[in-house]
């Protein structure tokens, strides 16, 4: 007997199973118990991670960390300049160095501005020097030419050259064109948006009606197609056929961009004009972009950033400056006026002091962090040893760090690896039929790798080029290319030579010589223009030669490698653009003018790594160059490859461990991939020490884990369309087809009807007619093109519509096959020709085309062993977990498990085991299809609403025999009657009463459904609660030469939300009914006097008992209180109170999710509400272009509304108090610190639950915000004494996931009467087992409102369906629900371990 543990790991849960599976026919196989782990991830954590977002869990935490650390920066650097400027008796400790008194707002700006020409004291300039110390300007890190930031622009000269002779940049290109020029530069953003303001204004004085300012408004900041797709409607154009090369057509551009400032053109050529000068603006705007023309306009005007700034305060006031970022360079060179000049004044401002205050204090930069230690280790050149930290035994991971992906190297073995798997498909397998001059005649189909001679060829090409298509490569290779296909759609190349390549494009651009697309050009030609032309320009050309053979230091020696380390490793300089000492070195080394080094000084790489090290790579290339795959290279070089590659004897002696240890925290890149793997680590451990350690291990993996970043990105994005298809094909079938319940099978029929549409509704087989009527018919059958008797493949691609008949005749032949024996030669080509022309319109994809011409003898081996792969590294991860604890782990895949639910009769269980309670309700149906079979449905619901379905996959996990696998992977060998396969169906398999062969199931089919059934029903799922409040982490700091450790305790969630609150006492009214609690408090904030003093009355007459005074015969309805003899006037039933009352404010701009009713002001509500009423309450048009369009509320003044204080939360915590701006603490009139900076602090990590003197159930809800206050001050998390001394007595604590047994009326089922820890009670127990899904109590005025919901621990699903309330969810609006349930702990492997508070 053979104990298996069987595991369905997905990204969010665990299904585990453990069974015993008989090894001969004396045994019999048992299952000993299933379970579920639920490991809930945020939303974004598992939607990053579906998308294969590199962005992990911590990155917004790093950012904000970031930005705390500038703070703390900027104050230490404003710290050592104050007392620098106090020891040189700049200023005193008395000196206030900011503005006070009135009308002395921009005084320090105007001090600034006057430093750089006139004189002003040194207290004044201390000032100033301290405003500097604010912004210090952007310094360049080489990281300029990102997509989303725009790039730096570099070109003064140009942009002094356009001012000087008042053209444009479109003027001054077709100057350079019409010279012969080929390079272009580029241009300021403010330039380009000067020109877009001239060419219109030009334009609209002949097309005054279409040319509107609306219209400018919308092509604003387009790109070319959103301008083109803007402007083609008013302007009625279809887009013109251009004739003539690409050149001429540029040409043409730029002359039209010329005679737009001129004389009117056609509005095909004003369209073309906008979108090419929209075009060049979106590619130089952004971030950098603003700063290079901000940098244009001080070069232009001789100006400061000071003076520029003073500048546009006084032509309006309310500017805002707060995003203008200046170049570090333009703050430099302001300093060093400002210096310069008051130097003539003041002898002390010395050259020493100087270099003091600018290099030691302003604009001090350290150096980065070497990051090193976060490379990874190679692979194969890496060992363990253990060390001693702190006293305690640690394993270090020693050895050589992995290789940059940028590097020439890396690139060369990426591109060899690719080679050698390369494929290629067709007719190109040899017969040994000759012709006369014995070379081969005739081909048949098939696949083969490629040949030496071919993959050196390609090798050739691949160095140069950034990818190439498999149609360029079959081009390459054959001479005849038609009918052959690779396994590769394209094979990215060497990305750093074709960087280098490019470099050398543009610079012969720039020389004047001929433009080149060296992409599209052969690799020798390549080579042989740019050596030819650079010979000519007088620049060293063998950086284009790359031999990763080379020994020794030669190999770092040659010019192709020194180039890239030089461009990977400059980490810039503080020049304007980061890289002048950088191309400063290029031109030099390689002999070129500085305008061309500047264009390999532009190049940039990315901070990517490999798995191997330099070292490893340059050992096993050799041998991959000699056409072995990798696996076989490693071999030879002396590596393996594989930790897992052991050989029989070598797995039998390898030492297991008993348990396996969790690892350590940020041990991997993708922390995500860290918590799926201690998840499972944490459930294989359970069960081993429950039931004992398995002898094998079975598991499969969701498809997302098994894939990469990118697929798991195209995946999601794929699954996010099908989706939509979906429904849409739902919606069609339902109103256009009459189908009331269209199941899965109806939209695959309805999807493979639509693609014999350009075959005119006829099958591909027979040509027969699919009438609309009859498309869900028993007339046409879903065939499967291969067979899946041949071939374990049911996807789309291997299924089409056919005839019956025709489907019955075919029976296991291939399609192909079919046509060519029942229609014979002419009938198949006929057939070929309909599929070729279906792929080439786009109907069918290339892998249904495959299938489509496949004969018998080309069906594929290995299909299933395509998803057997562990390639990703989170698989490789488990598999390496998994097989330190057990010698054998079998990975399976979905569509195996899927064949043997279904032959093993598990698929419909899970609607079985819920089928009563949503029966009950209503909730389910039973119709009839479209064959008249009954079907019974639970109405909206599907077996993943439970989480049980993870248990029943893993349980036909653990019974997925390898055979099962082998024989399913090589189906078309079953007719061989001596091999291996057909031995595994004779003895694994069986025909069942209708003639279709199943897998025999591991004890008789009722009797396994029976246990499986009873194992599910005993299921608790078990979740991971996260409610750990903080981290102990030791960080550890270098001071003076000195390391110095520190413990700090990090929180483990957001303690409040990002938004910061003012606040300001407000006047709340309300109407409320008089009643039991009118209490003397209530009473006091009546806002009648007379009706104040009557209650006041009322209430004293009984003693201060509001109940007594005001309810029963005293309600106002049966005994009301009157105000004069006549009993005329009396206290209303309702009166109106007014309180005041902390109001939580926040700062919000003007957009179109402003709420214009919670606006404080009321002056600026009703200018808004205005503004709203005229744009017929569309607040996007409202609130939209505020710059050009502003909300005034001083039009004489200048005063723009942009930002407004709204209402915020009701409940904030104040975080500091609040400061002077001279930065002193702030009391109020009877001395107390006054608050400020308020947060909403509504993550809740707990409730409490308590008993007060008078019996009654109260609660005590702890927000994170202070848990995590009472762990660093060492408290415990949970304050059981909490209000002790008024006799409250604590009963328990309520966190997000925790579990409570409830009791049930209608079954009589009651927790208290139950032996909770009795495994044999768990089916029972799990009807009425709840997890916290929420839990808030929030005050508003003087009442409270709670909100605790409770989730079911079988349900995935969040969905509050009302129906299904006390079943799948529990809602309370009080503290009753707490006397009658208990607390219990679910462990990781689902048992009930404590009861209580634990």
């Amino acid at each position: 007997m053979k104990k298996i543990l069987g595991l369905d790991l997905g990204t969010t849960s665990i299904g585990w199973a453990l069974v015993n599976e008989k090894e001969n026919d004396n045994e019999q196989s048992a299952i000993i118990k299933l379970g579920v782990r639920v490991n809930p991830l945020s939303v974004d954590e598992q939607s990053n991670f579906e998308k294969g977002k590199a962005i992990t869990t911590n990155a917004d935490r790093t950012l904000k960390r970031s930005a705390r650390r500038n703070l703390q920066r900027f104050k230490l650097r404003r710290e050592n300049l104050l007392a620098l400027l106090k020891e040189h008796g700049f200023i005193t400790d008395e000196t206030v160095p900011c503005e006070q008194g009135n009308r002395t707002t921009f005084e320090t700006r105007r001090l600034r501005a006057r430093a750089v020409t006139e004189e002003i004291t040194l207290e004044e300039l201390a000032r100033v020097l301290l405003m500097i110390n604010k912004k210090r300007g952007y310094k360049s890190s080489r990281k300029a030419d990102s997509g989303e930031d725009g790039k730096l622009i570099d070109g003064m000269t140009v942009a002094r050259q356009l001012y000087d002779e008042h053209i444009t940049p479109g003027q001054y290109v077709l100057n350079l064109l019409r010279e012969g020029k080929k390079y272009l530069p580029d241009f300021y953003p403010s330039d380009l948006t000067a020109e877009l303001k001239a060419v219109w204004r030009a334009q609209q004085t002949y097309y005054p009606e279409l040319l509107t300012q609306e219209l400018y408004d919308a092509i604003k900041n387009k790109n070319e197609k959103q301008t083109w797709a803007i402007c083609a409607k008013p302007f009625g154009i279809n887009g013109m056929k251009r004739i003539g090369t690409g050149a001429e057509q540029k040409i043409e551009n730029y002359r039209w961009r010329a005679e737009a400032l001129e004389k009117k053109i056609g509005l095909e050529e004003l369209a073309i004009v906008l979108q090419k000068i929209n075009g060049e603006i979106r590619g130089t705007s952004g971030y950098l972009g603003e700063i290079s023309d901000r940098s244009k306009e001080l070069y232009f005007n001789h100006q400061t950033v000071g003076q520029y700034q003073l500048q546009l305060l006084e032509q309006n006031p309310n500017t805002s400056l707060k995003n203008q970022v200046f170049y570090r360079q333009d703050y430099l060179d302001e300093f060093e006026r400002v210096w310069e000049t008051q130097a003539s004044y003041h002898p002390e401002l010395t050259t020493e002091l100087k270099h003091e205050v600018r290099d030691i204090v302003i604009f001090y930069q350290r150096q980065l962090k070497s990051q090193k230690g976060l490379v990874g280790y190679c692979e194969l050149e890496n060992d363990t040893k253990e060390v001693v930290v702190d006293g305690k035994k640690k394993t270090v991971t020693i050895g050589l760090r992995v290789c940059p992906k940028s590097s020439p190297l890396f690139q060369c073995f990426k591109i060899w690896q690719t080679i050698n798997n390369v494929q290629v498909s067709g007719n190109i397998i040899p017969e040994k039929q000759l012709d006369l001059f014995g070379t081969v005649a005739t081909y048949k189909y098939g696949s083969r790798c490629l040949t030496e001679e071919e993959k050196q060829t390609l090798y050739k090409e691949l160095s140069l080029k950034e990818r190439m298509s498999a149609t360029e490569i079959l081009k390459l290779l054959f001479k005849n290319p038609k009918g052959l296909s690779l396994n590769f759609s394209k094979v990215d190349d060497n990305c750093t030579m074709a960087a280098f390549v490019k470099a050398c494009q543009t610079i012969i651009a720039i020389s004047g010589h001929n433009e080149y697309d060296f992409a599209k050009l052969s690799h020798e030609t390549t080579v042989s223009t740019i050596t030819q032309i650079f010979d000519v320009l007088e620049i060293k050309s063998d950086f284009l030669n790359f031999d990763p053979c080379l020994e020794g230091k030669t190999f770092e020696q040659q010019p192709a490698y020194q180039l890239w380390h030089l461009l990977y490793s400059y980490a810039g300089d503080n020049s304007a653009t980061g890289n002048e000492k950088l191309i400063a070195h290029i031109a030099e080394t390689f002999g070129m003018e500085r305008e061309y080094a500047a264009v390999f000084a532009a190049i940039t790489f990315t901070p990517d790594y490999g798995n191997l090290s330099a070292k490893a790579m340059r050992r096993i290339l050799p041998y991959m160059m000699d056409g072995n795959e990798y696996s076989v290279a490693c071999e030879y070089a002396g590596y393996r490859h594989s930790r897992r590659s052991l050989t029989k004897e070598e797995l039998d002696k390898k030492p297991l461990v008993d348990s396996l240890s969790l690892l350590p925290r940020n041990s991997l890149r993708n922390p995500v991939v860290e918590k799926i793997l201690n998840q499972m680590i944490n459930v294989v451990n359970g069960v081993s020490a429950q039931y004992g350690k398995p002898d094998e291990i079975r598991i499969e993996m969701a498809r997302e884990l098994k894939k990469s970043a990118k697929e798991r990105e195209k995946m999601t994005a794929d699954i996010a369309r099908a989706t939509g298809q979906q429904e849409e094909y739902r919606r069609i079938l339902q109103d256009e087809f009459g189908l009331q319940h269209v199941s899965r099978n109806d939209i695959i029929r309805y999807r493979l009807w639509l693609e014999l549409k350009d075959n005119g509704y006829k099958t591909l087989y027979s040509q027969t007619y699919i009438p609309r009527e009859k498309l869900f018919s028993k007339e046409f059958d879903i065939e499967h093109i291969i067979p899946q008797a041949r071939l374990f493949d049911d996807s789309f691609s291997n299924k089409t519509l056919e005839a019956r008949q025709a489907n019955l005749e075919k029976s296991n032949t291939t399609a192909f096959d079919y046509v060519l024996n029942k229609y014979g030669e002419e009938g198949a080509k006929e057939y070929e020709k309909r599929i070729g022309s279906l792929y080439s319109d786009g109907v069918i994809s290339k892998t249904k085309r495959d299938k489509l011409l496949m004969k018998e003898a080309d069906i594929p081996e290995g299909f299933i062993n395509r998803d057997l792969r562990d390639s990703q590294y989170i698989a490789r991860k488990a598999r390496e977990i998994l097989e330190s604890m057990v010698r054998v782990v079998v990975p399976t895949t979905g569509a195996v498990t899927d064949r043997l639910r279904e032959d093993w009769q598990l698929v419909d269980i899970m609607k079985e085991l819920n089928w009563d309670k949503y029966d009950k309700l209503g909730l389910t149906e039973t119709f009839k299809d479209h064959d008249g079979r009954q079907i019974k449905r639970i109405k909206d619901w599907t077996k993943r609403n439970d989480h049980r379905h993870h248990a029943m996959d893993a349980l036909t996990i653990a019974f997925t025999q390898h055979s099962f696998i082998q024989y399913l992977n090589n189906l078309n060998a079953r007719s061989n009657k001596a091999g291996s396969i057909y031995a595994i169906e004779q003895t694994c398999l069986y025909r069942d009463a209708h003639g279709k062969l199943r897998f025999v199931p591991p004890m008789p089919l009722d009797v396994f459904r029976a246990e499986a059934r009873r194992q599910l029903q005993d299921i608790l799922v078990s979740t991971k609660a996260k409610n750990k409040v903080v981290t102990r982490n030791i960080n550890t700091i270098k001071c003076k030469g000195e390391k110095k450790k520190t413990v700090q305790l990090t929180p483990r969630c957001q303690l409040h939300n990002e938004t910061v609150y003012g606040s300001m006492r407000g006047c709340v009214v309300k109407e409320e009914k008089i009643g039991s609690t009118f209490t003397e408090e209530i009473i006091a904030t009546v806002a009648s006097p007379r009706y104040r003093e009557a209650l006041m009355k009322r209430l004293a007459e009984y003693g201060g008992n509001a109940k007594k005074a005001f309810t029963g015969r005293n309600s106002m309805e049966k005994n009301p209180i009157y105000l004069n003899d006549d009993h005329t006037l009396y206290v209303p039933a309702k009166v109106k109170t007014v309180t005041y009352e902390t109001i939580f404010t926040q700062r919000k701009p003007i957009d179109k999710d402003l709420k214009v009713d919670k606006v404080i002001d009321e002056h600026v509500q009703k200018i808004l509400q205005a503004r709203l009423n005229e744009y017929g309450g569309d607040a996007k048009k409202a609130f939209s272009n505020l710059d050009e369009n502003p909300i005034w509320l001083n039009r004489e003044r200048g005063i723009q509304i942009k930002r407004v204080t709204i209402r915020g939360v009701s409940n904030a915590v104040a975080l500091h108090d609040k400061h002077d701006v001279q930065g002193k603490t702030m009391c109020d009139s009877e001395g107390r610190r006054m608050p400020s900076d308020y947060v909403s602090t509504s993550n809740n990590h707990h409730v409490a639950i308590f008993r007060d003197a008078d019996g009654n159930l109260q609660e005590h809800v702890v927000s994170y915000f202070e848990a995590t206050a009472r762990a660093i001050q060492h408290l415990p998390i949970v304050d059981r004494d909490y209000k002790k001394a008024d006799g409250w007595q604590f009963l328990f604590t309520m966190k997000r996931n925790e579990y409570f047994v409830f009791p049930n009326e209608k079954t009589g089922f009651n927790p208290k009467e139950i032996d909770l820890l009795d495994p044999k009670n768990y089916a029972v127990i799990s009807a009425n087992l709840f997890r916290v899904q929420t839990m808030s109590k929030v005050q508003y005025g003087n009442s409270f409102v709670r909100d605790y919901k409770f989730r079911h621990h079988l349900e995935t699903t969040l969905n509050d369906n009302k129906n299904l309330r006390d079943i799948t969810y529990k809602q309370f609006k009080s503290l009753n629900f707490a006397d009658t349930i208990i607390k219990v702990r679910v462990n990781n492997i689902g048992q009930i371990v404590a009861i209580g508070e634990y």
